[in-house]
């Protein structure tokens, strides 16, 4: 099980949660298996940034990175060819640290068969490991389009707040992988009622401890917390690690 927040900011309340020498990444990742790169999403960083980063976190510490608003928002999945291959030749720098693509669309932008398949079958050319989609307009929650990607091994995000009750559990791909890995189950929890600023109480994450717990036999669950603005993200990231020990404690959390 994979619990980490957007970014690795560090508040100055919780510095000694994270002891020792070393810059934030560094002193984040011995405590927090992941984190998810948002700043991708801006503006590109060269291979060697991304090498960097990785050096500086454990053997078991994976990334999850979003993709760039040029393909996403801008391109709106069309003719992204040569755009998605530069982002992946930066992403190379990562190695074995690399864990999940996260693909976070507009909210106006509506299912259609056509453009998702074609993008989602060009990224699978190239990208064979986890991929995490994260839809925000309605037509994306409909059978066929969960159907469709199922097919490509492609996860849908679970989010908070959810814009609909299907967006608040995971959907697509669910399934067992060829090799026996279990399915994605990636989760965004941006904050509520104030989305990206307010931090979950104890109770909240109690509820949603108990669930993962349900979920982690057979698949790889991620939670990542977005709720960054006033730094409530990492002391929840923390509480949540302690519940869901609690919960399962025959389950690997890290």
């Amino acid at each position: 099980m994979y619990i980490g927040t957007a970014a690795c900011s560090l508040p100055r309340a919780l510095a000694n949660e994270f002891p020792g020498n070393g810059e934030h990444l560094e002193r984040y990742a011995r405590r927090f298996p992941c984190v998810e790169i948002n700043s991708s999403f801006y503006r590109p960083h060269r291979v060697g940034t991304y090498a960097r980063w990785a050096a500086m976190t454990p053997p078991h510490f994976r990334f999850a990175v979003k993709l760039p608003r040029a393909i996403t928002h801008d391109a709106r999945l069309r003719g992204a060819h040569k755009l998605l291959q530069e982002f992946l030749a930066q992403i190379a720098g990562l190695g074995d640290r690399m864990g999940v693509l996260l693909v976070q669309l507009p909210p106006s932008l509506p299912w259609e068969a056509r453009v998702a398949n074609a993008f989602f079958d060009l990224l699978r050319e190239s990208w064979a490991g986890p991929v995490a989609c994260e839809p925000r307009h309605a037509t994306w929650f409909a059978p066929a389009a969960d159907r469709a990607l199922a097919r490509m091994r492609i996860s849908r995000v679970a989010a908070d707040p959810a814009r609909r009750p299907e967006a608040a559990r995971p959907g697509g791909w669910l399934g067992p992988a060829g090799d026996g890995v279990g399915a994605l189950l990636y989760h965004r929890w941006h904050g509520s009622p104030r989305m990206y600023s307010s931090a979950y109480d104890e109770a909240w994450l109690a509820r949603q401890a108990a669930e993962l717990a349900g979920w982690a036999a057979g698949s790889v669950p991620w939670v990542i917390f977005d709720n960054t603005a006033a730094g409530a993200a990492t002391g929840n990231a923390l509480a949540l690690q302690s519940l869901c020990a609690a919960a399962a404690p025959a389950i690997t959390v890290t």
